[in-house]
């Protein structure tokens, strides 16, 4: 068994040099989130289980902690968009080849420089982290709520969320990883959407299409992965397993309803909270797209209630200053879906229930009512 040290660093050098650190001892790390409050700090601890706390104040053992098996590199907690975080551990194989894949594909005339500007307590902005670490990038220091700024330092390359991308110009830079949340249409030529989780290891799936290395199939309509870079197991439970059109029982079921089209991904949202009304269904991300684009509205999410007579009914929670859009939602919906996706009730309210990464916390929408 090895040790397990949670990272009380900010994102920056010293980061980099906590997690080299821990690489060369050949232990297994997790990055806190630096922004919770303590109790849930608490929580976050307990999730993880680390057996040392290294921050400014030094390295603190934590007898409650729990070591990992050798060969784990990473521990991370899920996003829980879907319900409450699991901690997934990653080898320090599966994290070579994410970075290793990712720098072969966005290669050109130099390795690409990264400015980071996401949290890395999230696969999303850890990978950029580890990209330096592992493989041959170049990191761009600066001010992460400054996206912006990086060209101007010399980076050439940045992944953001959907909040981000609104703060900068992609122009400035040769490549923008997109992840997160559904992609805002009318995007410019280099940036690039992505699909990923933590179990993967940072997004797989580039404008849909899997990157080299990486194996799609579609198992009864759901997304399921096979990849160097896949998680090895969660900290309570193994890696769940089907078995794929090849007959092998080694692909990662993914939770996401898909389809693929001469290897082309597309990705309807969780299997979970698909809405069946009346006999058909209604995928929440779908219809927020469509609804997201009716004017005046500043953000919206979908779900579905229970109904004696439709099974569901479908709800949408709508920010927005104007309360009398009711009339153009309902006919959003059925014109871009279908009658059936017209929303039996809407409901404003002042705020959507979001992660970091910009996902619909779905499991917190009753809380909204």
């Amino acid at each position: 068994m090895r040790d397990l040290l949670a990272l009380d660093v900010a994102l920056g050098p010293d980061l980099v040099r906590a997690v080299r650190e821990v690489a060369e001892a050949g232990d297994a790390f997790c990055v806190l989130d630096r922004r919770l409050s303590p109790r849930a700090r608490a929580v976050e601890l307990e999730r993880l289980a680390p057996t040392h706390v290294l921050g400014a104040a030094g390295r603190h053992a934590r007898p409650e902690g729990r070591g990992v098996d050798d060969g784990v590199g990473l521990v991370m907690l899920t996003s829980g968009s879907s319900g409450a975080p699991k901690a997934a551990e990653l080898t320090w194989a599966a994290l070579e080849a994410s970075a290793a894949i990712t720098q072969a594909t966005l290669r050109d005339d130099a390795p690409p420089a990264w400015f980071p500007c996401l949290p890395a307590c999230h696969i999303g902005g850890l990978a950029v982290v580890l990209r330096g670490v592992l493989s041959d990038a170049t990191l761009v220091w600066g001010d992460p709520e400054r996206p912006d700024t990086g060209p101007e330092l010399g980076a050439t390359h940045v992944a953001v969320v959907r909040a981000q991308l609104a703060r900068l110009d992609p122009a400035r830079y040769r490549t923008v990883l997109l992840g997160g949340a559904r992609p805002p249409q009318g995007l410019a030529d280099n940036v690039v959407t992505t699909w990923g989780m933590t179990e993967t290891g940072s997004g797989v799936v580039y404008d849909r299409v899997a990157l080299p290395g990486v194996e799609l199939a579609i198992v009864d309509r759901e997304l399921c992965v096979r990849s160097p870079t896949l998680f090895e197991r969660y900290r309570d439970r193994p890696r769940p397993r089907v078995l794929g059109p090849d007959g092998r029982d080694d692909w990662f079921p993914t939770g996401d309803a898909g389809r693929l089209d001469d290897g082309r991904l597309t990705v309807f949202g969780r299997l979970g909270f698909v809405i069946n009304t009346g006999g058909e269904k209604v995928w929440p991300e779908d219809l927020e797209a469509v609804l997201a684009r009716v004017a005046g509205v500043g953000d919206v999410a979908v779900t579905g209630l229970a109904d004696d007579e439709w099974g569901e009914r479908v709800v949408a929670l709508v920010v927005a200053d104007a309360r009398d859009l009711d009339g153009a939602l309902r006919a959003a919906a059925e014109e871009a879906i279908g009658p059936w996706a017209k929303p039996k009730e809407i409901r404003y309210v002042t705020a959507i229930p979001r992660t970091a990464s910009g996902k619909v916390r779905r499991d917190g929408l009753a809380h909204v009512f």
